[in-house]
């Protein structure tokens, strides 16, 4: 007969899961803050676009 040795016990389980969350959530930051930093294009010109008011119908 085999006797099993069981070493795992549930408090390094916890510790690890820890781990794992805050290196998650640190990538994720670090990604978001690596995008921000990106200076992505934006329109020069202004769009206005007049409307003229006698377009407009009251429903009542």
């Amino acid at each position: 007969m085999q006797f099993n040795k069981n070493t795992s016990s549930g408090g390094f389980n916890i510790i690890g899961i820890i781990i794992k969350l805050a290196l998650g959530i640190a990538v994720i930051l670090g990604l978001v803050f690596s995008i921000s930093l990106i200076d992505l294009p934006a329109p020069k010109k202004e769009i206005e676009k007049i409307i003229p008011n006698e377009n407009f119908k009251i429903v009542k």
